[in-house]
């Protein structure tokens, strides 16, 4: 899963026009997978618990070993998806003062299917009062042939704190990738905090050139939102340059948040440049 191919992409912008859950998005093919899984922390005054692990469709939801008072949840695929028609939506609560960390058990990977329509995989991220949450994932894959739209749709309180991490690879081994459009959108007490679109693939101008991502396959951002990031630190520059990557870690306009994007030539050197990205912002 490491031979060169081609990567890139990206476009983003900022602005107030966050769609409603559940509004975004084609229909979906009739012969795709509907498929929405649930996850709900809850603190119950000790330790956090999981009143709610719903599995559906691919996703296979199970409670891990966790430290402390926090809960932990891995993702199991249960089935080849996303696919071509497939509508899959993952809706994940951290109630006030939880403490929950969701992650997967391999990479998700996104394929064409007995259709060229448009899949969706929408994730839903909400964050109470005092409440903390870790999305975690394997990155997703896109394969030649694929057409995914992914959105991340993430409600903060104002006290909340998210660490997010978001990998994508384009191609598996000697391939073009498909058609790969992702978007995330995150409210912070009811305000815009961040709102950013990247897209992959053929049908995207300029996606593969020397001015995006200059022939990386591999792409990843980290989002830490944290009340207690009160500083205001200029961007730092991380990695070894063109060839072997970097990333730029930079300060968001509107709350205690910083943001990491990264390009790599692999899904190896992309986690360790998100990585010294995290620990740049632990040690702050």
């Amino acid at each position: 899963m490491s031979p060169p191919s081609r990567l890139a992409v990206t476009g983003a912008a900022s602005g107030l026009d966050v769609p409603p859950a559940g509004a975004q998005g084609p229909t979906g093919h009739p012969d795709g997978v509907h498929a929405t899984a649930r996850i709900r922390a809850a603190y119950n005054g000790r330790v956090t618990t999981l009143p709610q692990l719903r599995s559906d469709g691919p996703f296979h939801l199970r409670r891990l070993r966790s430290q402390g008072s926090a809960a932990t949840v891995g993702i199991i695929g249960a089935m080849s998806a996303p696919l071509g028609g497939d509508r899959l939506t993952l809706d994940v609560t951290a109630e006030d003062r939880a403490e929950l960390e969701v992650t997967t058990a391999a990479a998700t990977l996104a394929l064409r299917g007995p259709t060229t329509d448009v899949a969706t995989y929408d994730v839903r991220l909400t964050v109470g009062e005092h409440a903390r949450l870790r999305w975690l994932p394997q990155p997703l894959i896109s394969a030649a042939g694929s057409n995914l739209r992914q959105t991340y749709t993430v409600e903060l309180a104002a006290t909340s704190r998210l660490l997010l991490r978001e990998e994508q690879v384009l191609g598996r081994a000697d391939e073009e990738p498909g058609h790969l459009v992702s978007r995330i959108l995150v409210r912070r007490a009811g305000r815009a905090l961040l709102d950013q679109r990247t897209a992959y693939g053929a049908l995207e101008p300029g996606w593969d050139g020397p001015a995006v991502l200059g022939g990386h396959r591999a792409v990843g951002q980290l989002l830490v939102v944290d009340p207690r990031l009160d500083s205001r630190p200029g961007p730092v520059l991380l990695g070894e340059g063109v060839k072997g990557g970097c990333a730029l870690l930079a300060p968001l306009a509107d709350g205690p948040a910083l943001l990491a994007t990264a390009v790599a030539p692999t899904t190896s050197k992309l986690r360790e440049l998100l990585d010294e990205a995290h620990a740049l912002v632990l040690a702050r």
